[in-house]
C-alpha cells in the first residue's frame, strides 16, 4: 500500500507522469550515446595501435626473419628461437591445463557433495581467477624450478602457465554442466547409463561448446603472459632450439625438448624494445604481427572444434 503524498499525487497527475517518464527517456539516451562514443573510443585506439604495429613491422615479415635466431645485429635478428619456444609452451600448457581442468570441474560439479568444503573451494577457485599473474611466477619458481627441479624449462614454463588458467577452465567447465539440462541426464539414467557414462556419453558432449570457450580465453591469455614466465627464468637472449621432438631412430619420439632452455615471443619483444636502436623497435613490430596471428590461429583452431562440437549435437 502507497503511504508517501507525494507519489500519490504524482500517480494521479497526468501531466507529472509524461514529465516523469520523458526525464527518463532523456536519461536513457544519454547513456546509449555516452556507450557509443565509449565503445567508438575503444575500438578507434585498437585500429590504430594495430595500424601502427602493421606499418612498422610489415615491411620486415620475410622467411628470413622467421628462420634467423636472434641477433646483436638488427639487420640479422629474427624470431626463430621464440616462436618455436611459445609453441611448445603452449603445446605443453594445454596437454596440462585441459584435462585437469575438465577433469577437476566435471568433479566439482557431478561428484563432488555438496558442503561447505565445496562452497570453500569454489570460492578460492574463483578468487585464483583474479590473483597477478606474477604470483604464479614466484609459486612456480618455488615449487616446480627449487622443489622439483625442473629448472628453468619449457616444462616448468608450460606447468606454470597451466596454473594460471586452470581456474578459467575449471569454472567455465562447471558452468558448461550447469546449462546442460536435467532431462538429459534423466533420460540417461532411465536407459540404465551409469552416473560414468551418463556424463562421459551424453552430458560432456553437449557441454563441450561452453568449455572450449573458457580453453579459448585462458589460451589467449597464457600466449600474451610474460611476468611469470620471466620469473622462472625464461631466457631473454637464446640463439638454439630445443631438441626436436621427433628422431630418426627408435623409438623416433623424444621428450628430451620439455627440459630445454627457452624463451617465447613477448620476451623476445621486451628484449628488442628495451633496446636503444630504432631497428630493434621495427623488429619488435613485426614480432608483435606474429604474436597477434598467432593468437588469432590458435583462438580461430579453437572456434571451429567448437563449432564441430556443436553442429555435431542435436537436442
Amino acid at each position: 500500500m502507497i503511504r508517501n503524498p507525494k507519489l500519490i499525487a504524482v500517480l494521479h497527475d497526468p501531466i507529472a507522469i509524461a514529465e516523469s517518464i520523458r526525464r527518463r527517456k532523456l536519461w536513457e539516451q544519454v547513456f546509449i550515446v555516452f556507450g557509443w562514443f565509449s565503445l567508438l573510443v575503444a575500438l578507434l585506439t585498437l585500429v590504430f595501435l594495430v595500424a601502427d604495429l602493421f606499418i612498422r613491422g610489415w615491411p620486415l615479415l620475410n622467411l628470413r626473419f622467421f628462420l634467423s635466431p636472434p641477433s646483436s645485429d638488427p639487420e640479422e635478428a629474427g624470431i626463430l628461437t621464440a616462436w618455436v619456444g611459445s609453441l611448445l609452451v603452449i603445446l605443453v600448457t594445454i596437454v596440462v591445463a585441459v584435462p585437469l581442468g575438465i577433469a577437476a570441474g566435471v568433479y566439482l560439479e557431478e561428484y563432488a557433495p555438496k558442503n561447505w568444503l565445496l562452497d570453500f573451494i569454489e570460492i578460492n577457485i574463483t578468487n585464483l581467477a583474479g590473483v597477478p599473474s606474477i604470483i604464479y611466477g614466484l609459486l612456480a619458481l618455488g615449487f616446480f624450478v627449487y622443489i622439483l627441479k625442473w629448472g628453468e624449462s619449457i616444462l616448468t614454463a608450460g606447468s606454470t602457465l597451466a596454473l594460471l588458467i586452470l581456474p578459467v577452465v575449471i569454472v567455465t567447465t562447471r558452468e558448461a554442466l550447469r546449462a546442460i539440462p536435467v532431462g538429459i541426464r534423466e533420460a540417461a539414467y532411465s536407459v540404465g547409463a551409469s552416473r560414468w557414462q551418463m556424463i562421459f556419453d551424453h552430458v560432456l558432449p553437449y557441454a563441450m561448446g561452453g568449455i572450449l570457450t573458457g580453453i579459448i580465453v585462458g589460451i589467449s591469455r597464457a600466449i600474451g603472459e610474460t611476468a611469470p614466465l620471466i620469473t622462472i627464468g625464461a631466457l631473454t637472449f637464446i640463439t638454439f632450439l630445443p631438441d626436436a621432438p621427433i628422431k630418426g631412430e627408435f623409438p623416433y619420439i623424444s621428450f628430451n625438448w620439455i627440459w630445454s632452455p627457452f624463451t617465447v615471443l613477448p620476451i623476445q619483444m621486451f628484449n628488442w624494445v628495451s633496446r636503444p636502436q630504432e631497428a630493434f623497435q621495427v623488429n619488435s613490430a613485426a614480432a608483435g604481427i606474429v604474436l597477434l596471428v598467432l593468437t588469432l590461429v590458435v583462438n580461430a583452431t579453437a572456434i571451429y572444434l567448437r563449432y564441430r562440437f556443436r553442429k555435431s549435437i542435436k537436442f
